[in-house]
């Protein structure tokens, strides 16, 4: 049987349970570290998100899928060439040969199939719900979890969630991975520092809209960035490797359209996004059903390149994609960079 959380000799707490997170987790147990593993959500994955769900508008399409997150990810740094080299042993990552065009002012550009792409199979969730499976006894994983307040203790520091109240554990360590406006107002209180490196990244919103259609879209790509208009970004679903079930395409808005329609009702968005599909050649929006999801924090414009911050007096660390350049790798990079700061404390204080 497992250990219990309580039962662990000061963990580190690590505060979001996307990639950053999960590959922070993953080397601090590497290293022997014992490591409470929190998520606001039920399960985990953050941006590389897919959503599944059956046929409950009854309209005869049956059960579908389709990622409404990050798209795909390439792997440049060789660590995680590496890394992604192991989700392809798994059967939860693969190549996506997929024919990517422009659509600039009209015009169809030659769709080509570089840089390599990969995805996750069968779906984007899976490297992610597969790493959970690595993590072994030594880390503790608690999802719809929704961490409030950072309280430092003179045994360490305390979480208040919404939740659970105080959680009774004490933690020497706690590290986010979590969109950097959701860390300013956990440090503010406790270390203005770090929260001023929060506050400096810019992260932009998201609008997606996720489309089924009873026919294939005739279409000469699988994917496309769309330099016209309120659409940045157009792929079909169904196109990646290990997809079943209707034809799916997946919308992006683009960051500046989504910040200025970013509390705008979904029916709203969905209507405009549509109209902008059926326009570079998609189906009639009457045709076609349709479920829009915005991203709050979608990306960094610019991304910073600190990697990670670590202030090892207080015991607090920050990593995500916004750390590291943008993108799922530097994620995966950001909490690997982090937990190689933190575990020369973490693994001294025990």
């Amino acid at each position: 049987m497992p250990p219990t959380l309580e039962s662990l000799p000061l963990p580190v707490a690590v505060i979001g349970a996307g990639l950053s997170g999960l590959a922070c987790a993953h080397a601090l147990a590497q290293a022997g570290q014992a490591v409470a593993l929190f998520d606001k959500s039920r399960g985990p994955s953050g941006r590389m998100s897919t959503r599944r769900t059956s046929d409950a508008d009854g309209q005869g399409l049956g059960d579908w899928q389709c990622d409404h997150g990050a798209q795909y990810f390439t792997a440049r740094d060789a660590a995680f060439r590496d890394e992604v080299a192991r989700w392809q042993a798994a059967g939860v990552a693969a190549p996506w040969r997929a024919r990517i065009a422009t659509w600039v002012d009209g015009v169809w550009g030659e769709p080509n199939t570089t840089p390599d792409r990969f995805v996750g199979t069968p779906r984007m969730t899976s490297p992610a719900g597969w790493l959970v499976q690595q993590l072994g006894p030594a880390v503790h994983t608690q999802w719809a979890t929704t961490v409030l307040q950072l309280q430092r203790e003179a045994q360490g520091w305390a979480l208040a969630t919404a939740e659970h109240g105080v959680l009774a554990q004490r933690f020497q360590v706690v590290l986010l991975a979590v969109p950097a406006p959701q860390a300013v107002p956990l440090l503010q209180p406790v270390c203005p520092a770090g929260a001023a490196v929060a506050a400096s990244a810019h992260m932009r919103g998201c609008w997606a809209v996720m489309v089924r259609t009873a026919q294939p879209v005739a279409l000469p790509c699988d994917g496309a960035f769309i330099n016209t208009g309120p659409l940045r970004w157009i792929a079909n679903d169904r196109s990646k490797p290990g997809r079943s079930g209707p034809c799916t395409w997946l919308l992006h808005a683009s960051p500046e359209w989504s910040e200025s329609h970013i509390e705008a009702s979904p029916a709203h968005v969905t209507a405009l996004l549509l109209a902008a599909f059926e326009a570079v050649g998609g189906p009639p929006a009457h045709t076609v059903q349709a479920t829009a999801h915005r991203w709050r924090y979608a990306d960094t414009q610019p991304p910073l390149t600190l990697g990670s911050w670590w202030d090892g007096k207080a015991g607090l660390g920050l990593c995500g994609d916004w750390l590291h350049g943008g993108k799922v790798e530097g994620a995966w990079l950001s909490g690997r960079h982090l937990a190689a700061q933190a575990e020369g404390r973490a693994i001294q204080r025990r």
